[in-house]
């Protein structure tokens, strides 16, 4: 099972960033890992991943399967009452999405999502033909099998 982040744009311009401004400056864009921080976990029946989204209503959260791949994205809006203006801004507000690429051996009618005390769990069961087996040794080779 193959997990990745991959954005060719976003990478060329944080490579451009950093260059300019240092690495700590090119974490805190919206739209990167640093917006939707997250943790994977390899079990038996295939990945638990845990996404942090404190403050971010479930209505405005989408996990999407297409193709061997996992897509979440979650929208926070400014919270700014009538004639208050941000001071300081460092948390990350409106739209952003992680992009990961599960593979083929993902059973994705199977996928599970759950949000709770701003976290996002996303279970990801593997394939009944990817998950491992054991094989059974025979005393005998069987015929066409050599030493």
């Amino acid at each position: 099972m193959l997990l990745t982040s991959f954005d060719p744009f976003t990478r060329d311009f944080d490579r451009i960033v950093e260059r300019a401004f240092g690495p700590a400056w090119s974490t805190f864009r919206p739209g990167t890992a640093a917006g939707m921080p997250m943790d994977a976990v390899r079990t038996e029946d295939g990945l638990t991943l845990r996404f942090d989204l404190p403050g971010i209503e479930p209505a405005s959260i989408e996990v999407t399967v297409d193709r061997g791949a996992l897509i979440v994205s979650a929208k926070r809006d400014a919270e700014l009452a009538e004639g208050e203006k941000a001071y300081v801004r460092e948390r990350v507000t409106g739209t952003f999405s992680r992009r990961i690429r599960l593979g083929d051996a993902i059973d994705s009618a199977k996928v599970e999502a759950a949000y709770e005390h701003g976290v996002l769990t996303v279970r990801v069961p593997l394939a009944e033909a990817a998950k491992p087996r054991k094989v059974e040794i025979q005393a005998e080779a069987p015929k066409g099998i050599t030493a």
